[in-house]
């Protein structure tokens, strides 16, 4: 299948998942979460779920990042640049969604890329090799080429790997792991 045909599909599949499953299968990811080697890190960037398109819930990510007492990073948008920027979320950052319904920080502490250890990352699908398809704007590309080389990248998904994933690019950044309710894909 192209990258469109997953795309679609794997749309379509989240849209089929009712509210309770999508908390389900989020918990059981945040569960898997904890088996990985990268606990021992600073700071930690996740997205923040855009429930209307039925995205892994992180919020039982956060709470696990909180109690770790980690410095957690999210990021604001911009779509004209295709850039993102980050912040140290803390108590009193203000979240408001965008027009995209993107949760996303008004303003706060800024964290450059080059501080992030590990990323949590939005995913449509992924495959055997660890290259994923987001929505397809190249956000998280970009951003994660402006990551350090040993920055840990981890794909979130509700769904189970592709075999292989035709139409990868160059500018495509690779998984080191993928998180499913059932597994951790480690692609190192």
């Amino acid at each position: 299948m192209t990258k469109a045909e997953l795309r679609k599909t794997y749309k379509l599949l989240r849209k089929h998942l009712s509210e309770d499953e999508v908390d389900n299968l989020s918990l059981k990811i945040a569960n898997q979460i904890l088996t990985l080697p990268v606990w021992n890190y600073e700071f930690y960037h996740t997205f923040l779920s855009i429930t209307e398109h039925k995205e892994v819930n992180t919020d039982y990510l956060l709470n696990i990042l909180s109690g770790k007492d980690k410095h957690i990073v999210i990021s604001k948008s911009n779509f004209s640049t295709t850039e993102m920027t980050h912040y140290l979320l803390t108590d009193s950052t203000t979240i408001k969604k965008n027009e995209w319904n993107i949760p996303e920080p008004v303003s706060g502490i800024p964290i450059d890329s080059k501080q992030i250890d590990v990323v949590f990352i939005p995913l449509l699908a992924f495959d055997k090799f660890g290259h994923r398809i987001g929505y397809g704007k190249g956000f998280y590309d970009k951003f994660l080429t402006e990551c350090k080389p040993e920055t840990i990248k981890i794909g979130l998904s509700f769904f189970e790997a592709e075999t292989v994933i035709n139409e990868v690019f160059e500018t495509d950044v690779k998984l080191d792991f993928c998180v499913t309710p059932e597994r951790v894909y480690n692609f190192n």
